[in-house]
């Protein structure tokens, strides 16, 4: 598959507001547990886009819905972080809530009030968006719902109209599971690059050998790109494996966000003209320092204080 070409990022995704509490001790049921609680951006369609904006693309647009409590900061965050938010504002939806549990191994286990996320609608959607972009990214918490899984299928084939690659992130595989695997391989037909943890590769495919599942997704996708977190990544193209990339070294603080630094990171290179592998070693270099930090968005990608809401 060749590079994705100069041009624009459009990631269609999500946006929610994190609650990382960090215990170093494990959860004590029916009472306290000592935890450091920090209120932080996320989303992983945002999270990808803060990436690859950080990595160096120099066009990086986000359409996502955000409920009008919250719209203001996380504009905000956004354009700090070098995005083009494109946010709708959900008069009665609140925006997404994420509660990320992070044990000392820096492991995370989420608590996912999705909000406003699945209301992004069709009306959301306008073509004009696509102008002067090169590769549209999809965040696959957009497939669980019948009124976002809608919306996300619009851009795909909006976009695969005009010849542009597609990617998507699997994004759940416990909502994935919920879902049903079939259902979420038929929505995401037609995607050019496919972009799953382990677990996800595994869940889609039902091998447990991270090198298999990668292989098998990549005779229905043209180029599979697995993250294996302590592992590195794995490209498989064409039904093979085509390079394992090792892992950055590094102390895990907070897994949060990892697969989405990756991701973005990757993004930013193909758009640079990178190859498959060359991207994926960017792709884990940016995985790396994001484990190193608290949250999922590069450094200094905090909440800005509230102002009030507009489209």
């Amino acid at each position: 598959m060749t590079a994705a070409g100069n041009g624009a990022l459009l990631v269609v995704g999500d946006v929610v507001t994190d609650i990382v509490a960090r215990h170093r001790t494990p959860l004590a049921p029916a009472t306290d547990t000592a935890a450091h609680i920090t209120t932080l951006p996320g989303g992983a369609g945002a999270n990808v886009a803060c990436w690859a904006a950080h990595s160096g693309a120099p066009d990086v647009r986000l359409l996502a819905r955000v409920g009008a409590d919250a719209a203001g900061p996380h504009e905000g965050a956004l354009r700090a972080a070098g995005v083009r938010p494109h946010l709708v504002i959900d008069p009665r939806i609140p925006t997404g809530t994420v509660i990320c549990l992070v044990g000392a191994d820096g492991e995370r286990t989420f608590l996912t009030d999705s909000g406003a996320v699945l209301h992004l609608s069709a009306d959301d959607w306008c073509e004009d968006l696509l102008a002067g972009v090169g590769h549209l990214h999809v965040s696959g918490y957009l497939l669980f719902s019948d009124t976002s899984r809608g919306t996300a299928r619009l851009a795909m084939e909006a976009a695969r109209a005009r010849s542009l690659p597609v990617s998507v992130d699997p994004a759940s595989a416990g909502f994935i599971a919920r879902f049903g695997v079939d259902r979420f391989l038929a929505a995401v037909a037609g995607a050019d690059v496919l972009l799953p943890n382990h677990d996800e590769a595994a869940l889609l495919t039902g091998l447990p050998e991270p090198a298999d599942a990668t292989a098998k997704l990549s005779r229905h996708f043209p180029l599979v790109v697995a993250t294996l977190g302590s592992g590195g990544a794995l490209v498989a193209e064409s039904g093979t494996v085509t390079a394992r990339i090792p892992a950055e070294p590094v102390t895990a603080t907070d897994t949060t966000g990892a697969g989405d630094a990756f991701t973005g990171a990757f993004l930013a290179a193909r758009l640079a003209g990178d190859d498959p592998v060359a991207a994926a070693h960017r792709g884990c270099r940016a995985g790396a320092r994001a484990v190193a930090l608290v949250g999922a968005r590069p450094p200094d990608g905090s909440l800005p204080r509230a102002r009030p809401a507009h489209r």
